[in-house]
């Protein structure tokens, strides 16, 4: 089942990061379905927030994507080579998003295979936000797409998802941020596969 829009518009981006964990991530492209369980998270608080690209009420070409109304793509290009699948949350004008650091492969993965060049599938072949948008074939001209969509979406589907296995702490590569650095809004789930 699709999120609904209400999902994607509660005030609490610290929440639906957690609340993302176990929702699979799903593009259609090309006619070809591919997927990943959500493992791992990070929340960005908005104009608050020192590590957000949104600090301060910064506003340019590459972040006015993040302004925009909660269940859209936020994606970019970093340091020249990676994709970074954001989702954005809240409502318009506060702008809130959550990184989306990791899948576990699902659905489509001959395609998978073939998007990231290897012959066989890795245990971790979907951690890190760069992979993540690699195997579902994700880039730049995803960026301000409408997840209620069928070309890229987030669903729930039922799983053995528990409180036990999920961790927070702070998160990754934003130590420019002082204090904020500091805050535990990254989420991971460790399944048992």
């Amino acid at each position: 089942m699709k999120l609904s829009a209400e999902f994607y518009l509660r005030p609490n981006v610290v929440t639906i990061a957690k609340d993302l964990l176990g929702k699979v991530l799903v593009t259609k492209l090309n006619n070809q379905l591919t997927s990943g369980i959500i493992c791992e998270t990070e929340a960005y608080n908005g104009i608050v927030d020192k590590a957000s690209h949104s600090y301060g009420g910064r506003r340019t070409k590459r972040t006015e994507t993040m302004y925009g109304k909660g269940g859209t793509a936020y994606i970019y290009l970093c340091y020249g080579i990676h994709h970074l699948f954001n989702v954005v949350t809240n409502h318009t004008d506060t702008p809130h998003a959550v990184l989306i650091r990791g899948i576990v492969p699902l659905d489509g993965i001959p395609e998978i295979l073939k998007r990231k060049k290897i012959s066989r599938s890795k245990k971790n072949m979907g951690i890190g936000p760069g992979n993540v948008s690699t195997c579902l074939g994700l880039h730049k001209d995803f960026d301000n797409t409408n997840l209620l969509e069928n070309k890229l979406r987030t669903e729930h589907r039922e799983n053995n998802l528990t409180q036990k296995n999920i961790t927070n702490g702070p998160r990754i590569g934003v130590d420019y941020a002082g204090e904020d650095a500091k805050l535990h809004y990254r989420f991971q789930y460790f399944f048992d596969t």
